[in-house]
């Protein structure tokens, strides 16, 4: 029997597997340089958003000021974007399961690698910019871990002849241990940096299918690169030779570096003379043990393969992440969303701006024109407020330029304009007020800003969240299966109801019967359909029973969901609080107390066809004519009349007569206050604002 590859062998000695990993990263060289046109472009692009003039400024003046009108419109969709990504209740993740009981641990597990990830502060803003300003969201996805050495004061009884004796007091000691902070990770990459081979696939997994190769361009240290071989992911000899290698060259690699721009857009200097190595990590299918695996090999240039292993993760998927902002038929990589006439749009408002600043001295200073023939001594003429000249006034005259700010701030807010259309920004997104100096919107105006701004944002962020957030939260239950072993301590917001706690989760044993997904547009939707659905509650309460056969109405979930976006997970379960459980017993403790003579009580919170069953099933072994016995039929009939009880409750509604025909909404009504006053009940959304929330509205009559 034919020995099988483990996962952390190296085969890049392999013959045919050096040959096939030659070969491609040959083709890798060329993807580079092929995309090296579109890498300046993103470029360009990256100084629009740093406010930064190039060589594409067509007037070349004194004055060297910059519109940040893309910088702008982008921050505004990162806002926007991140905000409705997360939503204020804390509840990012929803699960689906084939188990009765939802893994609330589960969740609250992948919620807190969210937390620890910053994916709210850090990651998801940054890999929105990237996304506008490149064209293409590219994230990766690793393991990351931490170890702490911490040092607490504990105090110990005294060890008297090997034993612990508390009565002679007790010593205080020195405690030290190791904690370990590990969890899944997200980088945010630039496109640059980032290869998908062959470039015209649908997707990243079809191009390992087709033969191709995922590509990310890494930037090593000596000090990386002794980690790598600490680590084992590239072997200790080709890595001690790169090493030396990058002392004896001048320069290195010629692949750009975005992060050098944006490092001194930021006022951070990187020294040239800085050694750093670039180094190809590569994931591609090769043949191994005679089927087709995912490997990952490491390529520093000159055929220098520094390793190959197979997919070090049990998932086996590789961790680029990697989807176009807007997609293009037949190509892999979108376009920048800022390069399309974008850019250009930037340049002619920058020319507007320094040709109206240059011009502005000439304007406010203008110049005085003498004739000399008739003004004598002119040149003690002083211009002085309240100065008196004794010339007669046609000898002098003054010169005044023309102002062509007027016509500067009309190119610039026409440029402005267009810049904010073409990349989707809608006066919502923006703090300032919107509409005529001094004049209130009409209902019109904000409807129609509200309803351009859903279908804005609900596209781009759901484009985010399906390609980049949930496959995050897949990936982070896989690696929590891969790598923790031990328990962790996570806030775990319980059923509907339960306030918030912390529990241990143990390690993750079997996750194929559970499908994550994100849902942070869902639950920034909810205020509008939680409003809409109290009101179609109303027409439901309208509706006689006997139209739904076979069910019953129940508001609990409808107002659990509505109290916990509306006050959080924590302090909802305080405000409408599970008390279900307090007041409940079970029905063999009722049999228990029974059994002594103790005559029970029903609550009418029990499951009365659970507890007669028990209480039957008690009944046939008592004997009959006993005080047990009398007991236990008299609670069994108390039951009995608690159904029916709660049934005549159910057929009759909330006002007392069938069907519910009390003083309850009329069908169709939305939630409000008492009329006269002209205003709805605290936090109502207005009707003219409802699609901003995401819901469906009929419309208005004229």
């Amino acid at each position: 029997m034919a020995k099988k590859t483990a996962r952390d062998e190296d085969i890049s000695k392999r013959p045919a597997i050096r040959k096939k990993l030659l070969k491609l990263f040959e083709d890798v060289d060329k993807g580079f340089d092929n995309q090296r046109e579109r890498a300046d472009e993103i470029m360009d692009c990256w100084d629009a958003y740093n406010c930064v003039l190039g060589p594409r400024q067509f007037y070349n003046g004194r004055s060297q000021l910059y519109l940040p009108i893309i910088r702008v419109a982008v921050n505004a969709r990162r806002t926007r974007f991140v905000n409705q990504m997360f939503p204020q209740n804390g509840r990012y993740v929803d699960v689906t399961s084939d188990e009765p009981d939802l893994p609330l641990e589960l969740v609250a597990l992948i919620e807190h690698y969210v937390g620890d990830a910053k994916l709210r502060t850090q990651v998801m803003p940054a890999l929105c910019v990237n996304g506008d300003i490149e064209g293409q969201y590219n994230a990766y996805i690793h393991w990351d871990k931490v170890e702490r050495h911490v040092v607490s004061r504990e105090e110990k009884p005294v060890v008297v002849g090997g034993a612990e004796t508390p009565e002679a007091g007790m010593i205080e000691t020195m405690v030290e241990e190791t904690i370990e902070d590990a969890g899944a990770t997200m980088e945010v990459l630039h496109d640059a940096d980032v290869l998908v081979l062959p470039a015209t696939v649908d997707n990243a997994v079809q191009a390992l299918e087709v033969g191709g190769s995922h590509t990310i361009a890494r930037r090593w240290s000596k000090t990386a690169i002794e980690t790598a071989i600490d680590e084992g992911d590239i072997l200790e000899e080709e890595g001690d030779e790169l090493i030396e290698a990058m002392d004896k060259v001048k320069d290195g690699n010629d692949l750009k570096d975005p992060r050098k721009s944006l490092a001194s857009a930021a006022g951070i200097k990187i020294e040239g003379d800085s050694k750093i190595a670039v180094v190809y990590e590569t994931w591609v299918k090769l043949k191994v043990d005679g089927k087709r695996r995912i490997c990952r090999a490491y390529y520093a240039g000159q055929k220098r393969i520094l390793g190959c292993k197979l997919n070090p993760y049990w998932c086996d998927m590789t961790p680029l992440l990697s989807a176009p902002v807007e997609k293009v038929a037949g190509v892999f990589k979108g376009r920048s969303l800022v390069k399309p006439g974008v850019l250009d749009l930037q340049v002619d408002a920058n020319d507007a701006l320094n040709q109206a600043a240059d011009n502005r001295p000439y304007h406010m200073a203008p110049v005085t024109a003498v004739d000399p023939e008739m003004v004598g001594r002119w040149e003690s003429l002083v211009l002085d407020i309240g100065a008196v000249w004794p010339v007669g006034p046609e000898g002098v005259k003054v010169l005044e330029f023309p102002d062509v700010t007027p016509s500067a701030l009309a190119a610039i807010a026409a440029n402005k304009a267009q810049i904010f259309e073409a990349l989707g920004v809608n006066p919502s997104m923006l703090p300032q007020q919107t509409g005529k100096p001094g004049a209130k919107r009409n209902q019109a105006e904000i409807a129609l800003e509200q309803q351009v701004d859903v279908l804005t944002t609900a596209d781009a962020v759901t484009n985010i969240e399906g390609e980049i957030l949930t496959p995050y939260v897949r990936r982070a239950l896989d690696y929590d299966h891969q790598f923790r072993t031990k328990d962790i301590r996570v806030k775990m917001f319980g059923q509907m109801g339960q306030r918030a706690s912390m529990q241990l989760v143990k390690p993750t044993q079997e996750h194929r019967r559970y499908e994550l997904a994100w849902r942070g547009v869902e639950a920034a939707r909810n205020a509008a359909q939680i409003q809409q659905q109290i009101a179609f509650f109303g027409v439901l309460q309208k509706m006689p029973p006997q139209l739904y056969a076979g069910y019953r109405l129940n508001a609990v979930p409808m107002l659990t969901r509505a109290v916990e976006n509306v006050f959080g997970a924590s302090l909802g379960a305080l405000v409408f609080e599970n008390v279900s459980e307090l007041y409940r017993v079970d029905p063999q403790e009722e049999n228990g107390m029974l059994m002594q003579g103790f005559p029970v009580k029903t609550n009418p919170l029990d499951d009365d066809p659970k507890h007669m069953q028990e209480h039957m099933a008690m009944l046939q072994s008592l004997q009959p004519g006993s005080p047990e016995e009398k007991l236990t039929r008299d609670h069994i009939q108390h039951h009995q009349q608690a159904m029916q009880i709660k049934a005549i409750m159910a057929m009759n509604g909330p006002g007392g007569n069938p069907g519910g025909g009390g003083r309850g909404p009329q069908p169709g009504a939305q939630p409000a206050g008492p009329r006269g006053g002209g205003k709805g009940p605290p936090g109502m959304i207005h009707q003219d604002r409802l699609p901003a929330a995401g819901a469906l509205t009929m419309p208005r009559k004229t």
